[in-house]
């Protein structure tokens, strides 16, 4: 038990702090939702390591650093709602509902969203929809959100999530081709504008069915 504590102090401090996430509510979140209880059995080992993990189906959880750096830059309030891309392991969905009013998590993978909830069981959060689909364009039916999280990346950013976001509403993807794609923030600050900042470089797994640029065919 104290190894794994030490694992995750040794993880705030050397990997997420450097990635200029400083903000006190998010680094005590990190201690309380257990990042071990969502890795798969046999990765353990690699639950406060600095590198993605293999969940199956070509999904991977992110790198620690990066999880932390999407929920401060997403400025999370009481009153948000928000859609999550990829549930994953469901560790950044346990992490948004800690901090948002609602999250509505999408997975295009049975078997991932059935896993994401049992791990999500142990926190009790009823503050979670947990729904199966292809949201790799868009979610909801003219639904709209105050936060929106992409957790894979995508080649082209479909418009039809900066469509979805409610005035004031912020955007966190990852758009590029490997091996390198930029970690973008896009905030709607009316109904036709968009203030986009480039937070960093990294490069992840793209989304299943993520969508392409029209490549000319001669």
């Amino acid at each position: 038990m104290q190894n794994m504590e030490q694992a995750r102090f040794n993880m705030i401090e050397q990997q997420i702090r450097p990635c200029d996430v400083l903000e006190a509510r998010i680094l005590e979140l990190l201690h309380h939702v257990r990042r071990e209880h969502f890795v798969p059995e046999d990765k353990k080992a690699m639950a406060f390591m600095d590198m993605e993990i293999p969940l199956g189906y070509g999904v991977f959880m992110w790198q620690p650093k990066l999880e932390a750096r999407a929920i401060q830059e997403l400025r999370l309030g009481r009153r948000d709602r928000v859609l999550e891309v990829g549930t994953g392991s469901g560790y950044l969905t346990a992490l948004l509902s800690a901090l948002a009013g609602h999250v509505t998590s999408v997975e295009i993978e049975p078997a991932l969203s059935a896993m994401a909830k049992s791990h999500l069981h142990a926190y009790q959060r009823e503050n979670v929809a947990l729904e199966i689909g292809d949201a790799s364009c868009g979610w909801g039916d003219g639904a709209t959100y105050d936060a929106i999280v992409l957790t894979g990346s995508t080649p082209v950013l479909p418009a039809a999530f900066q469509n979805s976001l409610n005035i004031g509403g912020r955007l966190f993807a990852i758009v590029g081709d490997a091996p390198v794609m930029e970690v973008k923030l896009i905030t709607r600050v009316s109904p036709d504008t968009y203030e986009t900042v480039n937070l960093m470089e990294t490069s992840v797994a793209p989304l299943q069915n993520a969508l392409h640029p029209e490549r000319f065919v001669f």
